[in-house]
Formats: C-alpha cells, sequence, structure tokens
C-alpha cells in the first residue's frame, strides 16, 4: 500500500524512466552530435531540450493503473463512452465515479471536465471528447484534437497538478488515423511544455502495443534527445506543425489587420532586426506567426530597408521548405528521366554532375517537381566544391530549359550551391544557346558568368576532366565522334580549362 491507498498493481510514474533517459547510452556513445551542428545549420523547430524530455514519459500499459495527480478519460458527449480505456478505469475507480459523472450534464467536443479519482492511484480523473474523423472534416478534427490536449493540460495547470497520464484520446471508435493524431498530441504537449513546463513535472503517455511503435517512431520528431537526433528528424517533420501552441492553422482564416495601411510604421529598424532570429523552416502560412510580419517584410524588401542577415535568414528558410518537399515527395518518375546523376571527379578532385538537357523533355513534365529532383540530389553533393557537365548535345526546343526555370532554380538554391560550384563544361552548344547563356549571365544572375565554359569537343573536355570519370550517354559519343573524330580513353590530362 502507498500513501494513496493504491493497491500494488499501480506504477508509481516517479518510478518510470523519461524519454530523455531511453537513449541516454547511445548518445553518450555518440561523438558526432556536437560536430553535427555549426553555426549556419538549419534547426528544427522543436529543439533538442534536455528539461522538457525529463518531464515527458512513454509507457506501454493502462492508464488507469499510474500513479499520478490525475489520469484522461476519453470518452462521448454523455461520458458514457463503452471502450477499453473507459471501462478500465470505472472498473477501478468504483460506483461512486458514474455518480459523479451525472453532476457534469456531460462533455462538449474538444473539452475538458474534472472528477475525483476516488479508488485510483491518481487523485483526479479528466474526462475529454475526442472528435469523430471524416476526412472531408479533417480541419474541424484537428482543431478539436488539439482542443482537447490543451484542455487538458490547461487544466491540470489551472489545478496546480503536477503529472498527468495520457491515453491515447482518439480512440479507433472515432476513426481517427493514428499518426496523424500522435503528430497533433505530441507537438501539441511539446509546445505547452515549453510555455508552461515550470508548472508540470510529468506527462506520461500511456498507449497500447499496437499504438506504441508510432509514438517511438514520431516521439524523435518533437522531442528529440540530442542534436543529432535534432538534425536527423528535421525532415520527416510534416508540411503543418501549428502555431506557436501546437494549434492548427488554417491560413485562409489567417487576416491582419493594418491600421494605416501603406503608411510607415514606427521601429522598423528594430523589428527588421528580429527578423533574424531563425524559428523554423517548416509550413509556409501555418508557421509564419513565429517568423514576423510577412507583409512587413515583403514591404520592407520592396524599400530597401531589410537587413542583409535578415534577408539571408529568410533566403535559408525559403530553402529549407523546398528541400522538406523533395525528401518527403515521390520524384520517381523525374529520376526515370536519368537528366540529372552524379558520376566521378575531375582533374581537381572536385565531384562531377552530368545534365542531359536531350533527356528532359520540359513541356511533359512538371518543372517544379524537377526543381524538386535538382535539390534533392544536390544538396548534399553542393556541400563541397562540384563541377558541372551539361550535354547539349542534340537536344531540341522541346528540351531547352527557359530562363524563368533556370532564375527560379538560382534563387531558390542555398548559397553553398553558388559558392562551391566551381565550373559549368556546356558540351557541344549552338550558337543560339552560347547567345542565350551570356544574356541569363549577364543580365538574369551575378557570379556565374566566368564559370561557364563552352565545350565544342570532347577533346576539350577532357584537359579538365579524364574520360573514366564521366558516364557518356551513347548518343553523346556518337555525336562527337562523327563530328570531331573519336577520342582516346588513355587521353593525357591538361592543365584545367
Amino acid at each position: 500500500m502507498d500513501p494513496l491507498g493504491a493497491p500494488s498493481q499501480f506504477v508509481d510514474v516517479d518510478t518510470l524512466p523519461s524519454w530523455g533517459d531511453s537513449w541516454e547510452d547511445e548518445l553518450n556513445t555518440s561523438d558526432t552530435a556536437a560536430e553535427t551542428f555549426q553555426e549556419d545549420t538549419i534547426r528544427s523547430p522543436f529543439l533538442y531540450n534536455k528539461d522538457i524530455n525529463g518531464k515527458v514519459i512513454l509507457w506501454k500499459g493502462d492508464v488507469a493503473l499510474l500513479n499520478c495527480t490525475a489520469i484522461v478519460n476519453t470518452s462521448n458527449e454523455n461520458l458514457t463512452d463503452k471502450n477499453p480505456v473507459s471501462d478500465s478505469i470505472f472498473m477501478l475507480a468504483g460506483p461512486d465515479l458514474k455518480e459523479d459523472l451525472q453532476k457534469l450534464k456531460g462533455c462538449r467536443t474538444g473539452e475538458a471536465k474534472l472528477t475525483k479519482g476516488f479508488n485510483l492511484a491518481a487523485r483526479f480523473i479528466i474526462h475529454t471528447v475526442g472528435p469523430k474523423y471524416k476526412s472531408r472534416y479533417r480541419t474541424a478534427a484537428e482543431s478539436s484534437l488539439y482542443s482537447c490536449y490543451r484542455n487538458v493540460l490547461q487544466l491540470a495547470k489551472e489545478q496546480s497538478m503536477s503529472s498527468v497520464g495520457f491515453c491515447v484520446i482518439n480512440s479507433a471508435k472515432r476513426g481517427y488515423p493514428l499518426e496523424d493524431a500522435t503528430h497533433i498530441a505530441l507537438r501539441t504537449v511539446r509546445r505547452f511544455l515549453e510555455i508552461h513546463g515550470e508548472t508540470i513535472e510529468k506527462v506520461v503517455f500511456a498507449v497500447s502495443e499496437l499504438e506504441e511503435a508510432t509514438y517511438q517512431k514520431l516521439l524523435p520528431l518533437y522531442f528529440p534527445r540530442s542534436l543529432k537526433e535534432e538534425y536527423r528528424s528535421l525532415p520527416y517533420l510534416p508540411a503543418d506543425i501549428g502555431n506557436a501552441e501546437g494549434e492548427p492553422v488554417v491560413p485562409e482564416r489567417q487576416i491582419r489587420i493594418c491600421e494605416k495601411p501603406g503608411a510607415p510604421e514606427d521601429n522598423q529598424e528594430e523589428e527588421a532586426e528580429g527578423l533574424g532570429v531563425d524559428l523554423s523552416f517548416i509550413g509556409s502560412h501555418a508557421f509564419a506567426r513565429m517568423e514576423g510580419d510577412i507583409d512587413k517584410q515583403r514591404r520592407l524588401i520592396l524599400q530597401g530597408q531589410l537587413s542583409e542577415a535578415a534577408l539571408q535568414k529568410q533566403h535559408q528558410r525559403n530553402y529549407n521548405r523546398w528541400l522538406c518537399q523533395a525528401r518527403s515527395e515521390d520524384l520517381s518518375d523525374i529520376a526515370s528521366l536519368k537528366a540529372l546523376y552524379q558520376t566521378g571527379v575531375d582533374n581537381c578532385g572536385r565531384t562531377v554532375m552530368v545534365v542531359v538537357g536531350r533527356n528532359i523533355p520540359v513541356t511533359l513534365i512538371d518543372m517544379d517537381k524537377a526543381l524538386l529532383y535538382f535539390i534533392h540530389v544536390m544538396d548534399h553533393i553542393a556541400v563541397k566544391e562540384y563541377v558541372l557537365v551539361y550535354f547539349h548535345t542534340l537536344t531540341s526546343e522541346y528540351n531547352h530549359l527557359d530562363s524563368d526555370f533556370l532564375k527560379k532554380l538560382y534563387d531558390v538554391v542555398d548559397v553553398k550551391y553558388k559558392r562551391n560550384l566551381k565550373a559549368v563544361y556546356f558540351v557541344h552548344p549552338t550558337f543560339r544557346s552560347k547567345v542565350s547563356t551570356w544574356f541569363f549571365t549577364t543580365f538574369s544572375v551575378s557570379g556565374l558568368k566566368d564559370k561557364i565554359h563552352h565545350v565544342d569537343s570532347l577533346h576539350q573536355l577532357f584537359s579538365a576532366i579524364s574520360p573514366e570519370q564521366i558516364d557518356f550517354p551513347p548518343f553523346v559519343l556518337e555525336y562527337d565522334a562523327r563530328e570531331n573524330g573519336p577520342y582516346y580513353t588513355s587521353y593525357p590530362p591538361s592543365p584545367d580549362l
């Protein structure tokens, strides 16, 4: 018997290992975590926080058995639902619970109401009603489920509760997809602990065997246990991570009102400096509130008043949105074109990337997906010096990338792409392509003109890159042999172009 009179079947939450402890051995032996983050590395919107991780517990078991200040019961609007969680709570709490519930006169979806724990080890039970899920009303369901978790935590805070045991509120009966619901549950708890963490000592997620795997998979996204895990989880965060409190945000409902539209506002410089704080890169609208006033940023850009540092931060966030999308989208149709691939190294030891113009059917593919594929392939390549070999061989008007697309690509990619690109070898150019390239590098982008080398024959290319280091499309070899004569596979290396 413990001080609350609970029988031995109950589990004291203080004896359970926290989420932060669950991976401690592996983290202590990791010598790369500290190296992962450098000054210019983008951080997750859910930062590694040892103190917060110490408050979170993932436990496989019956929430009714937890010895904590309060446990959570998921029910229906009449508080009479028959589900495994409720059945266990009612059985262990005893008949007095039903009498107490009748006084509450039901509970609306998303609300939370409090009763005593009676014969449970927990002193209180917080009852909440999860939404019924229908895909056509997904937004409403997300908002309601968020309200369940938020209102439970708010009630715990108001009642000065030190520990709360959550069941999985989205019961299978109500049809809510487990993974979608888990994202909402974890991010809501995370944001609450960030803001009100001093009021709650322990939050337990009590899960079944079927639910445990999903929680194990998604917890690192919102509660990373190291800098390394934070970085590794970043690409798997969903596009919508809610606002500063984890609440789902519907962009169409966001209305920004300016007292005097078009008029200059005070303290613009101070606010512009504030934009330099990089809080997130996930989502375009849903997380905008943590990026400052987007309209004001755009106005400052037009007026030339936004600082260079703020512009760089803004560009970095934009690039990482593209990168996150590139890592999550199915780009197999673009990959099958074999228009972009890595081959060997040039005479200076730099990675060689090949672009085959003839394999790009510009009029038949989604060019935004082509841009995503380029980012997906090149992101890890561009961290070091590299060169591009572009085969313009036998291209037609249906293969020509227009200047608008190239300008968009140049504007979107990270600064490392431009800094580490050392040469572009334009193989088998036509007069028209030379003129187009000159106009593009002169008037559309800067810093690229000196890196462009027009190469009329493979013999010229081999002075910079050994033929053994390039995987040639057969038609390129055939065309060059016909126009310039065959090349020698043992071509002697000579100075760079």
